[in-house]
This record gives C-alpha cells, structure tokens and sequence, in this order.
C-alpha cells in the first residue's frame, strides 16, 4: 500500500462503494424525514454521495435501539471476554480495510491519503485493540471496612453514551470516543461531524460484521443544530462526549443543565505554545517538528503548535528554517503520494483561514505563503503561512484559526515565554525545546497544559491521556483513564456477620 501511485490511489478513490444511510439498530437506514446532504470532496468540489440528514427523529430511534440494547445486556452484560473478542475483531477489520478507510477520510475532508493510511487508519486499529486488551485487565477493588462487612467498589457502565465527533480526523475521533464507551459496556450513539460522515458509517458496517450487537453502536449523520442538540437534550442519553471548538463546548454543557445533568465531557480549542530555547542544540530538528506542528493535516488540529516563541538571540536564523521547510510543503492532490500538505475540509473553513491571513497582513510580518490556490484548477487549498514578529495581543496569537497558519514571536527570557506561553484562554497542548534539563522539567511544571511535549512536537499515546485545561475543555481521550467518563463508581456494601 505505501508503494501505490497516484493513478493507484485515483483508480481505488474511482471504485469505492458510498454509505450515506444512517445506522441505526443494525441497519442502514434513511433518515425518517428523507432528507439527504450531500458529502463533498474539498480537493475537487465533486459530490462523493448524499448522505442521510438525520434529525431529532432519527436520534431518538438511535437513543432507543441503544437503551433496549444496554438493559437487556447483550453488549453491557456479556462476559469481558467475549466483548474483548469482537472489538479484536474489529481492529483486525479495520486493517484489512485499511486502504478503503484511509481513503474516504481522504475524499471527505481533504487530508492526504499517505498520512490517512499510515497514520489515521492504523491508528484507529490499535486503539480498538488497545481498549479490548483493556477490558480483562481492569479490576473492582475491595474497600478496608471492618469484620462482618464486605464492600465492593465497581466501575459500571452508565447506558447511552452520546459521542459528536469532528471533521478533522473522522476515523480516529470516533474511534477515540467509541472503543473506550463499547469497552466500557455501553451502547455509544455516534454524531459525526457532517463535513466528514462517511469513514464513520463505514466503521458502523464493520463493527455489525465483527460482532457487535444490533444497537449497541449506532451512527446518525446530520447537522449540528439538529441531530448533534438533540443529543445533548435527550434525557436517555447518559454521557456526551464531545470534540470540536470551544463555543459548541459551552453549548453542551447548557444542554446538559436544560435536560437530564448527563455528564458532558469536552474537548475543545486550542491554541498552543511552542517554545525553542537558545540552548536546543539540533535546531534542524526543532524546526522540522515546528513545521510538522503547524501544518501536518493542513493545521487543522486543536492542538496545532500555532504559537512559536523563539528566543531572540535565535530567531532570525530560525525563522528562515522555517520558511525553508513551509516552501517545501506546498499543498496538492490528497490522492498524490508527493503531494505534502492536503485541501482545507470545505469552502466556509479555507475562507475563515484567509479573513484571518488577510487581517494578519496588515499588523505582522508575512514572511511566507498566504495565498489560497487550487490545484488542476479547483478545491480548497492555502499554503503554508508564516508570520513574523507578530505583537502578542495580534487575533494571529490568540485565536484558533485551525489552519496552516503560523505566528512567530520572539522572547528574550525564560520568564517571559512562559507567561506569554501561559496567557491563553486555551490549555490543550505546549511543547519546548532545550537541551538543559532542569529547563526542560521547570517550564513544563509552569505551562498550563494538558499535555507538554519536550524536544518533540505533540506527543500522544493510546497509553497517556489526551485532553486540556482552561477552555480547551476536561474532557480526557486514551489511556485506561478515559473509561472512567464511560463508567460510574457503585459501591455494594454487604453485611454478613452481625
């Protein structure tokens, strides 16, 4: 597969099969109301297929076939065991798959089908079997009463967990959410997001073929305002976990309060640091992890390191490594194994991206990029873009812009970069670069982050917990401690000696 060609990937892309029903209690299904939207290549503005629009109906069909399926325990109550060997099952399809998967997150949101394949697909595999190695291996504890007195303490599934997911890494954000809510015992109720439904559906298939039972793991695509709200205020859904930005984070939460107090467990904007110090002693590496921070998946991560904080003495020399290595990385076809950078996920994101580039052109340095371009003559496409010596109050440093746009501010004290580092509304992610030590542990102590990665850029493990602080929200993805937002704590206490 890391061997096919351009024509390779275009004569797959030709002859994949579309689903665009929702699935719903172990069928593909329409959307009750018929309607349809369609789902669009940002590369080449073609139509790939219509895909279901599902609404409050749909969801509430969905919420149903997976409450039916929870108290009767098919999934919830069956031995650990035997789910351990459907979600094996699962990751195994997944790879067999693999080229098929990594290709409609391609079509559908514009991200390069080498990384999509090698990156994306893969690692929706491991965290299904990471999740099922995990289910026999976690154990209830016994708590130290006194004689006569046994108490238990479980972790239980909670029911219906709801999971909206988004656009920029469809496959692995449902995963991330899924195989840790079906791990878990729960039936799980996925809204993915509409610029990209279609891996999801896909995942849906596979996970009927390898097992799971009908209901258990339901998918209904549709529209924030409609399928995604009636989520969070249905009162049969337990659990919302939610990726996507910090202002329809807030939203959920609300809907929480307005209907059952369903825990609501986000993860949201970002916008974060990355510090190089004078001290970093291979500079080329720092600035070839700088450059894959900011604009791998065209910069459309939440925990992009959009903020670079050089130190002054450096920056210069610096900064033209990395002009260097943003004119190496010109976007073009997804489907192109030379291609380096992909299509922006639709119209609406690359003109939010280029109001910012715009703006920006008027209070900071462009040294780099800029432009929007197509390719052959179409898609949604913006090169890579530096700014320099951008004012630390500039909207370039502090909001989200979820593109390949970079803003480079220089410091002069360690002092300095971490304050600045460390003023943001936002908390997902920092990284620093030193090779003093005792600089390295003192300026990850102070970042407000929820994850800090030193000499390397966004580091991330199905064995460590991924998520943020301040308004990048609390919600934890990976590592054994994301079941416990799936799971509730239940204590029974027996008395069996007077």
């Amino acid at each position: 597969m890391l061997d096919n060609t351009h024509e390779d990937w275009k004569s797959r892309a030709a002859g994949l099969t579309f689903r665009g029903q929702a699935f719903i209690d172990g069928k593909f299904t329409d959307a009750a109301s018929g309607k349809t939207f369609d789902s669009i290549n940002p590369a080449t503005g073609a139509v790939l297929t219509p895909v279901a629009e599902c609404d409050e109906e749909d969801v509430n069909r969905a919420v149903a076939a997976g409450r039916v399926a929870f108290e009767d325990g098919r999934w919830s109550r069956m031995a650990p065991g035997d789910r351990k060997t459907v979600m094996l099952k699962l990751a195994d399809l997944i790879r067999e798959n693999l080229e098929e998967m990594a290709l409609l997150d391609s079509l559908d949101m514009g991200k390069l089908v080498t990384d999509a394949v090698t990156i994306d697909a893969p690692g929706s595999a491991h965290f299904f079997q990471w999740y099922a190695e995990a289910i026999d291996k976690v154990y209830d504890e016994v708590a130290p009463t006194g004689p006569g007195d046994l108490a238990l303490v479980s972790r239980v599934p909670l029911g219906v967990v709801g999971a909206v997911t988004p656009w920029n890494f469809p496959l692995d954000m449902a995963t991330w959410k899924a195989a840790a809510a079906l791990a878990a015992g729960n039936s799980v109720v996925l809204k993915p997001a509409e610029q990209s439904p279609l891996s999801a559906l896909r995942l849906a298939e596979l996970a009927a073929e390898a097992g799971v039972p009908d209901g258990v793991f339901n998918v209904v695509p549709g529209f924030g305002v409609t399928a995604g709200k009636a989520l969070g205020l249905h009162m049969d859904v337990d659990c919302l976990a939610f990726t996507g930005s910090t202002a329809i984070g807030k939203m959920f939460m609300q809907y929480s309060g307005q209907s059952n107090l369903k825990q609501v467990w986000p993860e949201t904007g970002g916008k974060s640091p990355n510090l190089v110090f004078a001290d970093c002693e291979d500079l080329d590496a720092a600035a070839d992890m700088a450059a894959f921070g900011i604009f791998f998946n065209q910069g459309e991560v939440c925990s992009a390191n959009s903020r670079l904080y050089v130190e002054r003495s450096i920056k210069d020399a610096f900064v033209e490594k990395m002009i260097a290595r943003a004119q190496a990385m010109q976007p073009g076809d997804p489907l192109d194994p030379t291609s380096k950078m992909g299509a922006i996920v639709d119209e609406k994101q690359t003109q939010g991206i280029m109001r910012f580039v715009e703006e920006g052109k008027k209070t900071a340095n462009l040294v780099t990029g800029g432009e929007r371009v197509t390719v052959e003559g179409k898609g949604c496409f913006v090169q890579p873009t530096i700014f320099d010596d951008v004012a630390h109050d500039n909207p370039l440093a502090r909001d989200e812009i979820f593109g390949p746009v970079l803003s480079v501010i220089p410091f002069d004290t360690e002092e300095q970069a971490v304050a600045m580092a460390n003023d943001s509304i936002y908390g997902l992610a920092a990284s620093v670069w030193t090779d003093n030590l005792s600089r390295a542990c003192r300026v990850s102590d102070k970042l407000m982050a929820g994850s800090v990665s030193v000499n390397t850029v966004d580091a991330l493990s199905a064995m460590t917990p991924f998520g943020g602080m301040k308004q990048s929200g609390f919600g934890r993805d990976l590592s054994l401690h994301s079941l416990e937002k799936y799971t509730a704590l239940k204590t029974t206490w027996i008395k069996y000696q007077a």
